[in-house]
């Protein structure tokens, strides 16, 4: 396996406004704990915080990197041989992706939170997924990294 020549990793983290909504939920579960005494406002706070700041942290640890001949797309991989034309999305344009324009059929690595994207053709006949939709905060660089990685596979 050989590396690509433009290596790409990004992980899609939550914004810093989710870690404050997830003390927020902490605050609320202690308001609703708080006729029951200190102790159990305390671990409403804690646990509260705690359970919303790991949903936050799951749904952001979401991943996309090209590995070798290899784009892995959260828990999607696809070879890069298998992909064609990248369309660079800005916001309006991403926006129509993820809504009238959708395919029900294509992969969508979506996160609301990340306006641009990138779309992804997919050249491969067996594969009846018609595009890749891909929530990026660096379209430009992916689509990059993308050519190259297929330039590379293909000259090996």
């Amino acid at each position: 396996m050989q590396l690509s020549a433009t290596p790409y990793e990004e992980r899609l983290t939550a914004p810093r406004s989710w870690w404050l909504v997830s003390f927020l939920v902490g605050v609320s579960f202690a308001l609703i704990l708080l006729p029951f005494g200190t102790l159990p406002l305390l671990g409403g706070l804690v646990g509260g915080t705690a359970a919303a700041a790991v949903v936050a942290s799951s749904y952001g640890s979401v991943r996309i990197r090209i590995v070798g001949d290899s784009l892995i797309a959260g828990e999607a991989k696809i070879p890069v041989t298998a992909l064609g034309e990248a369309e660079v999305l800005d916001a309006e344009e991403a926006r129509a992706w993820r809504t009238h324009k959708a395919d029900t059929r294509a992969f969508l690595l979506l996160r609301a939170y990340i306006p641009t994207a990138l779309r992804v053709e997919v050249t491969d006949p067996q594969d009846p997924t018609p595009y890749l939709y891909l929530s990026t905060r660096e379209p430009e660089r992916l689509a990059q990294a993308l050519a190259a990685a297929r330039e590379a596979a293909a000259a090996s």
